[in-house]
């Protein structure tokens, strides 16, 4: 009972109507054509069970990211991929660290085994690589980094996540969360990838649930070691993706338009937004800095969060509120269609205005 359910983005007003969701970071463009007509085409295999190996998939990614097939699990999204995790490597007596303003299945899965969750300050909303370490203790078992960083939108560097690696005891094992990772400007990479290949202790996390606009099939996977994956093994659900939605992840794959596409037009309208928020400073609104698929809004002045996020429901937005993740003076906003971050930056500032 000491677990604060996860409370999932919401879809519909306090009085039912269906508006603008803006609250979950989807994909406003959908999803690749090609993985809507494989996810179609598998309707006739509707008797069968999924290969419980995921051969199929774990090939098609190592192929793509020049990785080991036999290194890579797939589960539930990456939410389940983070739950093995945790189940595998701690419990009762161990701690967990993850940072400030984390992503809120983190402490999920760390009491879900029994283990303690440990805070780490955060540096302005962003993670802090030297209070991780230095919360470190001899019951430390892993570590949660999201990069980008989830609800913040925040990026940690190649070097401050090699700097982390390399700070960290060698039977502590660093979970690498790389949810957003398609949506970093440019060609920068936090070198997760490249650590998960070569050292014993890092898990790197994906999903096909943003960049692939695959939410609905909740498919994740990760990368690590063959004993942590082997760990992992013992205790996966043996069916957690199905054939459908496995032969969707796919066809995305192939459909690097569409990718290019959906990143093209987020670091556009991100840009876009943030410019917007910042010209609303003299009214206490703040964008952190995001190479994420949404913006974190801060509220310091007469307008809260609170009365915005309501606000914003009336005019037909719904956004994150986030008290329960240690920000109530939060809103986190998805970058949604042109129509939707135009008009949702517009709504933003006439409650500005109104105060």
């Amino acid at each position: 009972m000491a677990i604060a359910p996860y409370i999932p983005g919401r879809s519909t007003t306090d009085d039912g109507r269906k508006v603008a969701k803006l609250s979950s970071n989807e994909n406003p463009l959908g999803t690749s054509p090609a993985a809507r007509a494989a996810f179609a085409a598998a309707a006739h295999n509707l008797e069968r069970y999924p290969d419980a190996s995921g051969a199929e998939l774990r090939e098609t990614l190592a192929e793509m990211h020049q990785l080991d097939p036999a290194r890579i699990i797939y589960g539930n999204g990456s939410d389940e991929v983070l739950h093995l995790a945790a189940g595998a490597f701690a419990g009762p007596g161990d701690e967990i660290i993850h940072v400030r303003y984390g992503f809120a299945v983190y402490e999920i899965a760390t009491r879900r085994v029994g283990a303690t969750p440990v805070i780490a300050p955060d540096t302005d909303y962003a993670t802090d690589v030297d209070a991780i370490l230095a919360a470190v203790t001899p019951n430390t078992k892993m570590v949660f980094v999201a990069n980008p960083n989830n609800p913040t939108g925040t990026y940690s560097t190649k070097a401050e996540i090699a700097r982390l690696h390399a700070g960290l005891p060698a039977d502590v094992l660093l979970v690498l969360d790389h949810a957003y990772a398609e949506y970093i400007e440019g060609d920068a990479e936090d070198g997760g990838m490249a650590l998960a290949e070569s050292a014993s202790n890092v898990l790197v996390t994906r999903t096909f649930s943003k960049m692939y606009g695959l939410a609905a099939e909740r498919i994740g996977w990760g990368y690590a070691s063959a004993e942590i994956i082997a760990a992992m093994h013992r205790i996966r659900l043996p069916f957690s993706i199905t054939i459908a939605g496995t032969a969707a992840a796919i066809a995305a794959l192939g459909d690097r338009d569409f990718v290019a596409h959906t990143r093209d037009h987020n670091a556009h309208w991100r840009a876009w937004f943030a410019d917007e928020i910042a010209k609303l400073g003299n009214a206490g609104l703040r964008a952190v800095p995001s190479q994420a698929n949404f913006v974190l809004v801060l509220f310091k002045g007469k307008l809260t969060a609170e009365v915005a996020y309501k606000g914003l429901m009336d005019a037909g937005y719904i956004v994150r509120w986030l008290p329960g993740q240690g920000l109530p003076h939060g809103l986190r906003i998805t970058i949604g269609t042109e129509d939707e971050t135009r008009g949702v930056a517009a709504a933003l500032r006439d409650l500005a205005e109104r105060g």
